[in-house]
């Protein structure tokens, strides 16, 4: 068991190089560039917050861009995870979606904005779109490696306790072997999803959002506003990556830290 007082200390050392780090970063910014638009400074990007938060701009486009992000990611949910179960668990299914999987796997997320605009138009859905498809592989494959590598001991096993059926060996004995898998993918998907989100803003899938208003910012040379919105997409995705993980490892896989009780 970690000792409470190291962890303490480990934490203050992690907030002191963020001082340090801030530190550097307003005497670089005024003493060396000494151009808010090449490097605003600190202080620069706190006023430019507290003038955003004032407005309330920050809270509509955090608002616009969890909506994207949830729509595409629970759609690559709903879809990575029983295509990714069907691949793993049956050999005939694998080897016919299989050439689409690799034909379409390798194609970047950006290259399908332009269908997506055509589509769906500057919606929700579009944004939602993008992001699905960015994070629908990483889940996908994931969930089909973790299929494929559950013990055959634990199938057979399975069978000569009652489980005769597939749904039932699935549920049972496959899954619960096959989630730690599962979860790495959904969590590789999850940042592939904010990257995909903060993408289809910038190059117009939407008419709003963080990274949509990252670049209108920009174009206005406003780039205390530009750091604001990077700032904030860097916490928000280390947020959402901390409650999955917390969630995760409290519910779904306490028994790798035997944490059972």
């Amino acid at each position: 068991m970690a000792n409470p007082l190291r962890k303490h200390k480990d934490r203050w050392f992690g907030a002191l190089a963020i001082v340090l780090a801030l530190a550097l970063w307003e005497c670089y910014a005024a003493l060396v560039v000494k151009n808010s638009f090449l490097l605003p400074a600190p202080l620069d990007v706190t006023s430019a917050f507290l003038e955003l938060l004032q407005k309330g701009i920050l809270l509509q486009d955090f608002q616009v861009s969890m909506i994207h992000f949830a729509i595409g990611l629970g759609l690559a949910l709903v879809v990575g995870i029983p295509v990714g179960i069907a691949i793993g668990w049956n050999r005939k299914i694998n080897a016919f979606l299989d050439p689409l999987i690799e034909l379409l796997r390798p194609i970047p997320p950006l290259a399908w904005i332009p269908f997506a605009i055509i589509w769906f138009g500057l919606t929700t859905i579009s944004a939602g779109f993008v992001i699905f498809v960015g994070a629908v592989f990483p889940i996908l494959i994931n969930t089909y490696t973790g299929f494929r590598s559950v013990p055959r001991v634990f199938v057979e096993a399975g069978k000569m306790l009652g489980c005769t059926k597939n749904r039932d060996l699935i549920r049972y004995i496959a899954f619960p072997s096959a989630l730690p898998s599962v979860v790495s993918g959904i969590r590789v998907a999850t940042g592939v999803a904010w990257m995909c989100l903060v993408a289809a803003e910038l190059f117009g899938v939407s008419n709003s959002g963080l990274g949509k208003n990252l670049w209108f910012y920009y174009n206005l040379h406003r780039m205390d506003c530009v750091v604001v919105y990077m700032i904030l997409l860097g916490l928000i995705g280390l947020v959402i990556d901390m409650v999955f993980r917390y969630i995760i490892d409290r519910y779904f896989l306490k028994w790798q830290t035997g944490e059972v009780a």
